[in-house]
């Protein structure tokens, strides 16, 4: 038999199989893999060819550009429609605006409801000597006793000023503008509400003025509210700040 192997020659046989040959149980000889292990590879792949996906793979990962972070307004509202967190912070903007609009036509209201019981005919009150009273007065113009003459002209623009007014609040994330507006608001709500429902008809009701300063014209709560209120706005619009929280430098 070595002798016939001699003559014809053997198969070039690697060593690890012909060790394994060798040995009567088919197992890998020591330090080799099994035949089972060569067989079974990973489903990402091994070696060069697995290091190469994963560095192909972080670097489009890295090669993507980073998404632009939206911009903000100063009071922390970010995004065009506010974000998520300025959502919520234009609600309660909102809400002040309406809080402070319904104070200001309740505290009116009821002041011209106590004048027109209480002091309308009768004789005017002193607060402080010759320089304020208390007199009824019914005013068919606009505030302070102007333009008698123009009563529904100054209720539409009243009623325009309402609904500006409620059109803006949602775009609304500054404080001071909603205190402002709100005293806007609940100003033309108050002289609105006297000329829809007082004498001598609708849409020509005259506004009740009490508030009588001494060489001034009278007026009442919602006029106050009215002018501090546009003076408000003013300052705000001097400062550069936006009813939407931005602050812009000219």
């Amino acid at each position: 038999m070595a002798e016939a192997e001699r003559i014809i020659g053997t198969p070039d046989i690697p060593d690890g199989s012909r060790a394994a040959q060798e040995r009567p149980d088919g197992a890998a000889a020591p330090g080799e893999p099994s035949g089972a292990g060569k067989a079974r590879t990973p489903a990402g792949g091994t070696g060069a060819a697995g290091t190469e996906g994963a560095d192909g793979a972080a670097g489009s990962e890295a090669a993507r550009p980073a998404e632009p972070a939206a911009p903000a307004h100063e009071d922390g509202a970010g995004g065009t429609d506010g974000g998520a967190a300025g959502r919520p912070r234009g609600r309660r903007r909102i809400a002040v605006l309406f809080a402070v609009a319904a104070f200001a036509y309740a505290l009116d209201l009821i002041s011209k409801m106590i004048v027109v019981a209480k002091l309308e005919h009768h004789d005017p009150i002193e607060i402080v000597g010759d320089w304020l009273r208390f007199e009824a007065i019914r005013n068919a113009g606009a505030a302070f006793g102007f333009g008698e003459a123009f009563t529904v002209i100054f209720t539409v623009i009243a009623a325009v000023v309402i609904v500006v007014i409620a059109r803006l609040a949602r775009k609304l994330y500054s404080l001071p503008w909603a205190i402002a507006l709100g005293l806007l608001l609940g100003g033309a709500l108050g002289n609105l509400t006297d000329r829809i429902f007082r004498s001598p008809g609708v849409f020509q009701g005259a506004v009740v003025d009490f508030i009588a300063p001494k060489h001034f014209a009278v007026f009442n709560l919602a006029d106050s509210a009215i002018v501090c209120g546009g003076i408000l706005i003013v300052l705000l619009s001097f400062r550069g700040l936006d009813p939407d929280g931005t602050v812009h430098k000219d």
